[in-house]
């Protein structure tokens, strides 16, 4: 069959079943991108014959004679003569940064173009199609809005402009002029909205993501690619008798099938920190028992997914089935099936004879004596469910060897030094014999903070000697991954009549699962900051997380404190209700102040912790105000009407340290390149790091390259999370900046005998009563700072000292007592981000935080059905917010400069989610005057506790 692809004539021959997608991307367009493969999330969307579509559900077979248009297609293509434009609408997403990781972005973009201004008021209907994980769609939405406006104003200048007999511009092809934050001036870029360096290319689906290929690549580094596709454990609990993989073998096209009898490794954790030892070694590759329902049982490696995946249809496996355990409270009483006897507290397991990872049991003062003395207590059980991260680009990797014989891993992961040295250590390999790198990450959350598909492509490229790619599907994200641990918190507060707090009890049981990777650190810090925000004389914790049969948690935005903040800030509430307190007073008189001791469970304040800033007494000033001032959206009638607050406190990075390594090189033209590990998946890394460095060295953004996300590119750097992009490995490259600003302006004093401080930094050198060019003063420079042509300098972080951010949240919500619906009126945060670096960017970042926020209070659940198997796993059944379901927030930011932090920054990226869930809860339990314990707060739930019911009762008649 023949069909366009932009413009393009195309001759194909699509296998029967194929879908558009994989035929578009086995063109070479890369730009169409894989989210679910089922119609729910857009990411693949397309233009047939002008109209859009879902390219993963739509035949390819009915492509012949048609017209496709995708993102790259959207502008008018590059010439000899001229380069090409973006579209109005592309541009416009620029402009209003409509996109962080920007995986959705070029099927959003596909879909906006075909709006009209009649199809604005309808819009969260016409984009109900398209998802966004990081936004919080209010960037989208304007960015739409005012795309569709320039949009006609390019067709009204097309037509002008044919009708005067000039030359075509193109349908969609004029561009706006230069961006506002486009011309920020040299030496300026701190503070400023600078746009991500990949902006344009992201919007028109050119920038490469983990498996997007160039031709080059395929044809080269990557030619003769296999398939990699695994195969799962269809019970909860089981041991593998025998395993026939003979008939999966003689399969022609497989050329490798590995299970536990074919690989043997030592036992590590999926989990992926600076010290190994923060997890428990509890995972094989492979193992002949399997704990939960999904469990990798063998791995097939073919020449297509076609064949690898029927290959495993036809591996014959014989199951011991054994007892299992899905509740946690019940896994670790007497008696319950043990997932993991063997394993003992040097491998990090505490008490395998009960299930049991790590137990938390301290306290001081006397709890019990300050309840029973207390004017009023308050006490209650939240529960938390099972949150998926939902990230558009599912997790993967590529592996090869190199021509030096090196294994080269690409992969879509947040830790990539992390994932090299655990691999070097499975494989016996030395770690420069190990390249792990990344393309722009797809989103993460902390989900890609994991060794989940790396371990399975390592093998098989080194028992293949082949290029090999194992691309998760969505169903694989939902089953055989990570969640948000699901925890079950008890909390029982003890205050005198004036609501000073004299007592704090936590009792937290948290399911980590079937596997241990991060319940020992979600543990502690959901304990931590969460305890310690409040001061108190007498604190008591008892925390433990067990083995469970379910499908394994992980790292999550907040990594625990949005579960055991969820039911302080409740009991708080509560206590304030109790007390006749203004919630935001309560606060006031009982959270900690600048300089004060911060004591969670013991007495002993952390020792790491700092008081660089301090922003909370702004905090709640600005979300006070802004609720008091209201947003004049008025509730229906007849809804219930409540307004409801939290706070959040959280470290500014990982405890224990947390190590960037950066190189800065300055090149003859006044160039300059960053060598960072950390990743960028949507965290704006990439922008703000040449926004310190532009800062620094007085010059402008576009004179910056930036090698990043490779254990290549950097001596080390323990990855991105904990929020770490800016407080550490952003605190090392600015560290790397100052030293090469005070190498070239010594360089230029000792060539003119102009004192130091005269010496100037401009961007094509040094003025020193002249300027002196970069190739003088690199000449000039000490022996120590050369580099080939070049200067080089370094910068370190260790992480051995942290500061402390906060973030409040307000909302005022109706709710319709008769079906449960909760529609939330306005919605304030206020965040104490230190110096805010680039402020739309970080903008974005709470408002991303707030929406995913808002998805675990009020929709999102990861249902387990009775055998242990995940009921839902695809966004259909899954309800990740859309745009209709999130309202614009109102963000403010508080005015600190945090000592710590580069330029006064503190980290802002998972701290926006923590106080969102009970915010929202408490604005419920004032409309409706009962406390939700139990996340979601769906429909059904919220409408019990309107009614008066339980689960299993029918209301009053």
């Amino acid at each position: 069959m023949r069909f366009d692809i932009n413009g393009e004539a195309v001759d194909a021959d699509p296998a029967a079943g194929q879908c558009l997608r994989t035929l578009l991307r086995e063109h070479g367009h890369t730009e169409v991108k894989r989210g679910c493969d089922a119609g729910d999330c857009g990411a693949c969307s397309v233009l047939v014959d002008g109209e859009p579509v879902h390219s993963c559900i739509f035949p390819a077979q009915r492509i012949d004679g048609r017209s496709v248009t995708t993102a790259a297609g959207l502008g008018t293509p590059a010439t000899s003569d001229a380069p090409g434009t973006l579209s109005p609408m592309q541009e416009s997403f620029i402009d209003h940064f409509g996109f962080q990781c920007g995986y959705c972005t070029a099927g959003m973009v596909v879909t906006a173009s075909t709006f009209t201004e009649s199809d604005l008021d309808d819009l969260p209907r016409r984009l109900k199609g398209n998802l966004c994980r990081c936004t919080g769609y209010r960037a989208i939405d304007e960015a739409i809005r005012d795309g569709v406006a320039r949009a006609g104003v390019a067709r009204a200048a097309t037509t002008a402009t044919r009708a005067a007999g000039a030359q075509n511009l193109g349908s969609t092809g004029i561009r706006p002029g230069i961006r506002p934050a486009d011309r920020i001036a040299a030496g300026d870029a701190v503070g400023r909205s600078a746009h991500p360096p990949a902006a344009e290319r992201v919007v028109a689906g050119l920038e490469p993501y983990t498996f997007d290929l160039t031709p080059d690549e395929r044809d080269g580094d990557y030619a003769g690619l296999l398939t990699l596709r695994v195969l799962g454990a269809p019970h909860a609990h089981a041991r593998i008798r025998s395993i026939d993989t003979s008939a999966a073998e003689a399969l022609p096209g497989v050329v490798l099938v590995l299970d536990h009898r074919s690989v043997s490794t030592a036992r590590f954790s999926t989990a992926r920190h600076e010290h190994r030892e923060d997890d428990p070694d509890d995972t094989l590759v492979f193992d002949d028992t399997v704990r939960f329902v999904g469990q990798r049982v063998a791995a097939v490696v073919a020449d297509s997914a076609a064949i690898a995946e029927a290959a495993c249809r036809l591996i014959e496996v014989d199951y011991e089935i054994l007892p299992a355990v899905f509740d946690p409270e019940q896994a670790r009483r007497p008696g319950a099936p043990l997932l993991h006897p063997d394993r003992t507290p040097a491998e990090r397991v505490d008490e395998a004879g009960r299930n049991v990872i790590l137990g938390i049991h301290e306290g001081f003062g006397d709890v019990d004596a300050a309840l029973a003395d207390a004017h009023a207590t308050v006490s209650g059980t939240w529960q938390t469910g099972r949150v998926i991260h939902a990230q558009l680009e599912t997790r993967g990797a590529l592996g090869r060897i190199d021509d030096d014989g090196r294994l080269v891993i690409r992969t879509s992961s947040q830790v990539p030094f992390l994932v090299r040295d655990e691999l070097a250590l499975l494989l016996g390999l030395d770690r420069d014999r190990v390249r792990v790198h990344t393309a722009r990450v797809g989103g993460g959350f902390g989900g890609k903070q994991e060794l989940m598909s790396e371990d399975l492509v390592a093998i098989a490229v080194l028992r293949t000697g082949r290029p090999v790619a194992y691309e998760l599907s969505r169903r694989e994200e939902f089953t055989r991954t990570a969640v948000r641990h699901p925890m079950r918190v008890s909390v029982t507060l003890g205050a005198d009549a004036t609501g000073l707090l004299t007592a704090i009890k936590l009792d937290v049981l948290s399911d980590t699962g079937a596997y241990g990777n991060h319940s020992r650190g979600v543990l502690f810090h959901a304990c931590a900051e969460s305890m310690s925000l409040y001061t108190c004389p007498a604190k008591r914790l008892d925390a433990e997380v067990v083995y469970t049969n379910n499908v394994p948690s992980g790292a999550f935005r907040g990594y625990g404190l949005g579960q055991v903040i969820f039911a302080i800030e409740s009991a708080l509430d509560e206590l304030a209700v109790t007390l006749d307190i203004d919630p935001f007073e309560l606060r006031r008189r009982n959270a900690v102040r600048d300089g004060d001791a911060l004591r969670h469970h013991h007495e002993e304040p952390e020792s790491d912790l700092v008081w660089g800033s301090y922003g909370l007494d702004q905090c709640l000033d600005l979300a006070e105000t802004a609720l008091a001032r209201g947003n004049g959206v008025a509730a229906p009638t007849g809804w219930a009407v409540g307004e409801g607050m939290a706070v959040a406190m959280i470290a500014t990075m990982a405890p224990f340290g947390h190590i960037s390594h950066v190189t800065l090189t300055a090149s003859p033209d006044g160039r300059y390149r960053i060598g960072i590990g950390t990743s960028e998946f949507g965290n704006g890394t990439t922008t703000v790091h040449t926004q310190i460095v532009a800062t620094d060295l007085a010059t402008t953004l576009d004179r910056i390259d930036l090698h990043h996300s490779d254990t290549d590119a950097a001596q080390h750097d323990s990855g991105a999370f904990a929020s770490a992009g800016i407080t550490v490995a952003g605190k090392a490259l600015h560290a790397a900046a100052l030293t090469m600003a005070r190498v070239l302006r010594e360089s230029a004093a000792s060539l003119t005998d102009m004192p130091f401080e005269e010496c100037v930094l401009e961007p094509d050198g040094v003025r020193a009563g002249r300027l002196i060019a970069f190739p003088e003063l690199i000449a000039a420079a000490p022996p120590q700072w050369r580099h080939g042509d070049g200067l080089r300098t370094d910068g370190s972080e260790l992480g051995d000292q942290r500061s402390l951010a906060f973030n409040v949240h307000a909302f005022r919500v109706a709710v319709q007592p008769e079906t449960g619906t909760v529609r939330i009126l306005q919605s304030v945060q206020a965040a104490d981000a230190g110096t805010v670096m680039n402020p739309e960017q970080c903008r974005g970042q709470v408002e991303g935080g707030v929406a995913q926020g808002i998805g675990s209070a009020l929709y999102e659940e990861v249902m387990i059905g009775p055998d242990g198997a995940v009921e839902n796993p695809a966004f259909r059944v899954y309800r990740v917010p859309q745009i209709a379901d999130i309202p614009v927030t109102e963000v403010y930011f508080a005015d600190t400069s945090d000592d710590l932090g580069p330029f006064g920054a503190k980290s802002m990226s998972e701290s926006p989610y923590n106080p969102v869930a009970p915010a929202l809860a408490n604005a419920i339990r004032r409309a409706i005057g009962a406390r939700p314990y139990e996340l979601p707060m769906s429909r059904d739930r919220v409408w019990r506790l309107a009614a008066g019911v339980t689960v299993g009762e029918a209301p009053d008649a």
